[in-house]
């Protein structure tokens, strides 16, 4: 297994990265909220899982080894695959993730693209005595966001989605009417809000 790389950015896509390792240019598959952390040209780190099938060598990363573990443990369960365990990542963070699944909460989970009340009730079956529950988070606390790439927080979002499967016009009504509420919101919590509409509307 390849457990990180780490070398300069030299290309960043709507799904992917490309990481110069010893010479070799790595792809390297992994959420929009990670890819909005890189800057072309600057040295990043990232935790990485290979992922071998007969017709491919995918390689996937992650900000931290706690989303990768994550990410590992949701392929464990019957019909979920690399793409749609990266989605989950995507739209919900860890600790949100892993108290739905310990709490059976199947509206939070049906919140990802792909995943319907069926596979929801199978992840929370198979999974809700595998993760440990997060303590409760203060009053006010805040995650840190992302740095803000080069394109617009809009833009971003917006390509990030379509990266993920949706069209650009939904991508775009999803994230407009997110920024019409709340204008300031950082790209971070713009992504996962505007999934967590698209996933309802699905």
């Amino acid at each position: 297994m390849i457990h990180s790389v780490r070398g300069p950015v030299l290309e960043i896509g709507l799904d992917h990265a490309v990481v110069e390792v010893g010479g070799v240019g790595l792809a390297v598959y992994a959420t929009p909220v990670t890819l909005g952390g890189l800057r072309r040209g600057e040295e990043t780190r990232l935790a990485t899982t290979l992922v071998v099938r007969e017709e491919s060598l995918t390689l996937f990363g992650f900000a931290d080894a706690e989303e990768r573990e994550l990410f590992l443990l949701l392929q464990t369960v019957s019909g979920i695959g690399p793409r749609l365990a990266l989605a989950t990542i995507a739209v919900l963070e860890p600790d949100t993730l892993r108290r739905a699944l310990a709490d059976g909460d199947l509206a939070v989970l049906t919140r990802i693209p792909g995943v319907g009340r069926k596979s929801a009730e199978r992840l929370v079956v198979e999974l809700r005595d595998k993760v440990t529950v997060p303590a409760a988070v203060p009053a006010g606390a805040v995650t840190p966001a992302a740095p803000a790439p080069v394109l617009g927080v809009r833009e971003q979002v917006v390509e990030a989605l379509l990266g993920l499967g949706f069209t650009q016009r939904p991508a775009e009504q999803a994230v407009d009417a997110v920024l019409a509420q709340a204008p300031g919101t950082d790209a971070r919590a713009l992504l996962r809000t505007a999934l967590s509409s698209l996933g309802r509307a699905r």
